[in-house]
């Protein structure tokens, strides 16, 4: 069974820096953009509109149908700092300890040269 994106999960940061670009986009365009299903897009999205981090305002996009305009609140805007902060400390922890394995791998192949 897949886990769900908790609150802080990369997709919900990348979907609040989708609307933030793009507060026009459908649902059907973030789940593209974003390289996730359709289901899981409004799941993440749904979650952000219930904590209150994004606004859902209708607008018509024609004659017959209705959009929506996808608006970062305050509070939406706050967490994806904090978001943005969070997983760019992951990211670079993950990055010292790729450097590391990097260097060690070297050094082993480098030992390795030598005795042959």
């Amino acid at each position: 069974m897949p886990t769900l994106p908790t609150h802080d999960s990369p997709a919900h940061l990348e979907l609040l820096r989708l609307l933030e670009q793009h507060p026009d986009y459908s649902q059907r365009q973030l789940s593209v953009s974003l390289g996730i299903s359709l289901g899981k897009t409004h799941y993440v999205l749904k979650a952000l509109l219930d904590k209150g981090l994004v606004k859902a305002q209708n607008f018509r996009r024609s004659d017959r149908k209705l959009g929506y305009l996808y608006v970062l609140t305050p509070q939406g805007v706050h967490q994806r700092f904090k978001l943005t902060q969070s997983f760019l400390a992951r990211k670079e922890r993950e990055f010292k300890m790729l450097q590391t394995e990097i260097n060690a791998l070297r050094q082993e192949l480098a030992d390795q040269s030598t005795d042959a």
